[in-house]
């Protein structure tokens, strides 16, 4: 009997791929910006948010795709708890693709410099900073500043471990249990 693959749609993993290699982009702007010439860094920023803010785009286009296309069912073998480690472990990714940029933008929106430096996505649309921050008197801005910043670098943090646990299970199920679960996502 030949097994049936339950694969995701085409766009679905078009979306997950571009959203994670965005990510993974972003990651290395962000660990390098403090090493790299005075001269590169706005650059390696300014590319910095414009990733964020298309992975948002791209994480509402996903998710309203997911909404509409349901992911295909995990293979019945898989031990309850794993099934709901899977669910929990997406859930907190679609989590952390929407709060990463987000809390991105609220530290940006909160930068006292902001006035002086627009913001334009990769450096060809102008893009608004969020208005009510923007607006909080400058003493309590900087607190926020540095409240969105931290923020945001703990998610960073989280997002890391997270995405480390979501490759070891695809290649635990893929090598070690030999189901064909990369498969389902494009390969």
């Amino acid at each position: 009997m030949t097994e049936i693959l339950a694969r995701y749609s085409r766009t679905a993993i078009f979306l997950h791929w571009l959203i994670a290699v965005l990510i993974v982009c972003n990651v290395v702007l962000a660990l390098s910006a403090d090493s790299l010439p005075d001269s590169w860094v706005r650059t390696v920023i300014d590319t910095h948010k414009s990733i964020g803010i298309t992975v948002l785009g791209l994480g509402v286009l996903r998710l309203l795709w997911r909404a509409s296309h349901p992911a295909p069912p995990l293979p019945a073998e898989y031990p309850r708890w794993e099934r709901v480690a899977a669910h929990s472990a997406h859930a907190a990714l679609y989590g952390l693709i929407f709060a990463l940029p987000l809390t991105g933008w609220m530290h940006d929106s909160a930068w006292k410099d902001a006035a002086t430096h627009p913001m334009r996505l990769f450096d060809l649309v102008p893009w608004p900073r969020i208005a009510w921050i923007v607006n909080v008197e400058p003493v309590a801005k900087e607190g926020l500043h540095t409240l969105f910043g931290n923020l945001h670098t703990w998610l960073g943090y989280a997002l890391y471990a997270l995405v480390g646990l979501h490759v070891v299970g695809a290649l635990k199920h893929q090598f070690i249990d030999k189901h064909r679960e990369l498969q389902r996502i494009g390969f």
